[in-house]
């Protein structure tokens, strides 16, 4: 069992990505912005985090940035479904030359997911 820290400013989603990752028997925290994941990560050792690109206050981007200027940074798995203006892709190209361990593309099913995580985890 790993602890996860679930990053997105979706709700919705953010609670259906939280419940798929607690079936798969992990420890599961979330965060509504790249803001809120830094201090929830000051105070608690996370395995893993997933992290959404596009949100308001801090984005992924800017989390990945900090995370790995960090000496002991948890791998991250990025996850975009875009914008009008930006493509997901264009989102998850950036975040692959970040250094992240995996990306997702909104939608992607639980065995990609499930996928993404063991690859993370065991690298």
């Amino acid at each position: 069992m790993a602890r996860i820290l679930i990053v997105d400013d979706d709700e919705l989603f953010r609670d259906m990505l939280h419940d798929m990752v607690v079936r798969e028997g992990h420890e599961v925290t979330c965060a509504t912005n790249g803001r809120e994941a830094l201090s929830l990560l000051s105070d608690q050792k996370m395995d893993l985090v997933i992290t959404d690109i596009l949100m308001p206050e801090k984005d992924g981007i800017e989390l990945i940035m900090e995370l790995g200027a960090r000496p002991e940074s948890p791998p991250i798995i990025a996850v975009s479904g875009g914008r009008r203006a930006i493509s997901r892709e264009f989102n998850l190209d950036s975040a692959r030359l970040m250094g992240v361990r995996a990306t997702l593309a909104k939608p992607f099913t639980r065995d990609q997911l499930r996928t993404a995580i063991d690859d993370a985890l065991s690298a």
